[in-house]
């Protein structure tokens, strides 16, 4: 996943012990309703034109000025927005536009550039502008803090362990935020909250908020329950601001997305680690599936080819013309 602000890239997500962290998540939300402790110890799963098929809820004018042409089914943007830690519920508002199942898929979250032909739905990082006339995902980094936006965050609002030091996850050098306590998570939210409103005031019609499991690697200091709170608040903003939501990896969440008001899924790697499965039974096929691999290509192609909205790419999600560019569908 790219550096938000678009310095840098992020690679592809590596295996984890699914079944281990299902199984945790599942008693951390039965016992605590959601909010309990568990003791899962960074187990990691892997990193690295509107359609005829688009989920609209009505309500379709026009966006806000200086956005891309909208399409035939293209709803307008709400001016309106429920406070962090709103009460309202978290499923999705009239307006809200949902992504084509089976369409052509690009991931551009590396650096934005003109979508190849027969391209419907595309993901770009927050700080570039959506591609006119699709369907079009704002990537943003929610759980996380990039390197160098480390130093804008309140102290307390990154994890720290018994030993005061940043819990930080390695492989992108990035600080986890601490989402343990309903007041932090609404301090959170606020400034992710902004972020999101960036996206819906230039006209992208989801967001992909990355990150979902870094409790998996946060050493046991947080949780599952914590994990599903805070998106369901980022789930209540976005639906407030008529923007479809999507989860970001986190296969053994899944299952929660009705409580948390996910509307579809990005899932990298899925084809490679089978995981493919339990996404569009959750998501109703409304899958985007990265594979950097071709081994994960062909064997995302082959169970679910005909269903989901599949495309490899390079580890780098880097543009054309790049050495290590690579995009294929099939």
């Amino acid at each position: 996943m790219p550096v938000e602000g678009g310095a840098g890239t992020r690679g592809p997500r590596r295996a984890a012990a699914v079944a281990v962290i299902a199984v945790t998540a599942a008693m951390t939300l039965a016992a605590c309703g959601g909010g309990g402790k568990d003791a899962s110890a960074d187990q990691r799963p892997a990193r690295p034109s509107a359609a005829s098929d688009v989920g609209t809820a009505t309500s379709k004018t026009s966006r806000p000025a200086g956005s891309p042409s909208p399409g035939p089914d293209t709803p307008a943007r709400s001016a309106s927005a429920a406070p962090a830690g709103s009460s309202s519920s978290a499923a999705p508002s009239t307006g809200v536009r949902l992504p084509p199942r089976h369409a052509g898929f690009d991931y551009q979250i590396g650096g934005a550039y003109s979508p190849p032909a027969g391209v419907r739905v595309v993901s770009r990082d927050r700080s570039s502008s959506p591609a006119p006339g699709l369907y079009n995902v704002c990537y943003v980094n929610a759980f996380q803090a990039q390197p160098e936006e480390r130093a804008s965050w309140p102290a307390d609002l990154l994890l720290r362990g018994a030993d005061g030091k940043v819990v930080i996850d390695e492989d992108w050098n990035e600080a986890l935020l601490d989402i343990r306590t309903p007041a932090k998570r609404a301090r959170i939210a606020e400034r992710v909250d902004g972020w999101i409103d960036g996206c819906a005031a230039k006209g992208f019609d989801a967001i992909e908020p990355d990150n979902y499991d870094s409790y998996t690697r946060s050493h046991g200091l947080l949780t599952a329950g914590d994990a599903t709170a805070f998106i369901t608040l980022l789930s209540r903003h976005a639906h407030s601001r008529h923007l479809a939501i999507g989860q970001k990896n986190a296969a053994e969440l899944a299952g929660l997305r009705k409580r948390t008001g996910l509307d579809f899924a990005v899932a990298e790697e899925c084809g490679q680690y089978d995981e493919c499965g339990v996404y569009a039974k959750a998501f109703d096929d409304r899958v985007l599936v990265i594979e950097y691999t071709e081994s994960g290509l062909r064997k995302a192609l082959e169970g679910y080819g005909t269903r989901l909205s599949i495309v490899r790419r390079d580890v780098d999600v880097s543009t054309p013309g790049s050495k290590g560019y690579v995009r294929e569908v099939g």
